[in-house]
């Protein structure tokens, strides 16, 4: 049978490992493989199937209204109106917002590769006896594993 276990690379780990070697698990049936941490830079633009959370497009917003309503409301006076008024506005506030966050973003901020808060995880895989399994499953549930599966060898 194997056990297979997710866990995050903190010193419950350890503890598990070294509990189940006093169990009698031998250090040849257990089997730690580390997971890496994301190294690629984060995409500034989001597609429609991955988003980071950031968005760019919402000062640029906040800022094409209120350029948009003020330049409308100064459009009365002037000679093209306040509907072409209105739009330059919006252009103009819409591009500087959208360069006033991109400069937070990639200069301001410049923030990390790996996602925030998350560790790497280490995956843990035990080949043991059918009778050892639900002992084993046991302390890796109170060693705060992430998940648990087993699978049983025919």
């Amino acid at each position: 049978m194997q056990i297979f276990s997710t866990f995050e690379d903190t010193g419950y780990l350890e503890l598990a490992i070294s509990l189940l070697e006093e169990k009698g698990i031998n250090k040849e049936n257990i089997f730690a493989v580390p997971l890496d941490n994301r190294q690629a830079d984060r995409k500034i633009f989001d597609t429609l199937h991955r988003s980071d959370g950031i968005s760019l497009v919402d000062l640029a917003m906040a800022l094409a209204t209120a350029f948009s309503v003020i330049c409308a409301s100064i459009g009365f006076i002037l000679s093209w109106g306040p509907i072409y008024w209105g739009l330059i506005g919006a252009s103009i506030g819409f591009v500087l917002g959208l360069a006033i966050k991109l400069f937070i973003i990639k200069v301001v901020k410049k923030q990390p590769n790996q996602l925030h808060g998350q560790k790497s995880e280490v995956i843990l895989i035990i080949d043991c006896d059918a009778t050892k399994a639900e002992l084993i499953e046991e302390i890796l549930w109170d060693h705060l594993a992430i998940g648990v599966a087993k699978i049983v060898n025919k």
